[in-house]
């Protein structure tokens, strides 16, 4: 299987997986996402800033605390990587006035160093897919499945291990 039929695996097959089980992933992960349960949602036309674009409309609201994950698919050319990281959903200090999205904060596992740095040396994109519906088990057998290279960052992560596991999956992955 090439990328380009593994990119139109992975689309079909999100779609599906997303619909039947989850339903958090679509469009931006934030929209229709049942474990959020937004409380007093607002929807309004806020500045976007960049690109010369209109200002689009936007759902603003705060995501319950509660224990959830980031996923980042990556392209590295001769394959596809889903980057899990594990986090704990928490209560902001103070009020998020002046960001104008779905809003949610967390602490990542194991700790935000070791998170951090693994993130960065597997690639993970800086625009995640943040859900409380899903498990970094189901992701996984989804990887599987679809043939995609998976990596989790969670409670028990050990950076020489997961740097091990890189070299690894560059030679299982050829």
């Amino acid at each position: 299987m090439d990328y380009r039929e593994a990119i139109l695996l992975w689309k079909t097959t999100l779609i599906i997986f997303n619909l039947e089980i989850c339903r958090f992933w679509v469009l931006t992960c934030w929209r229709f996402a049942p474990a959020l349960q937004p409380t007093n949602p607002l929807v309004g036309v806020h500045p976007l800033g960049i690109g010369g674009k209109e200002d689009p409309v936007r759902l603003v609201f705060d995501a319950d605390p509660g224990e959830a994950l980031n996923a980042s698919m990556i392209d590295l050319g001769n394959r596809f990587r889903l980057l899990i990281n594990t986090v704990s959903g928490v209560v902001p200090e103070a009020s998020l006035p002046h960001l104008p999205v779905a809003r949610v904060l967390w602490k990542p596992h194991p700790d935000l160093p070791t998170a951090a740095t693994g993130w960065i040396l597997a690639g993970g994109a800086h625009h995640t897919c943040y859900s409380q519906n899903i498990s970094a088990e189901q992701l996984e057998d989804f990887a599987e499945i679809a043939g995609i290279e998976c990596l989790v960052i969670d409670k028990t992560t050990d950076l020489r291990r997961l740097k091990q596991d890189f070299r690894n999956n560059e030679v299982y992955y050829r």
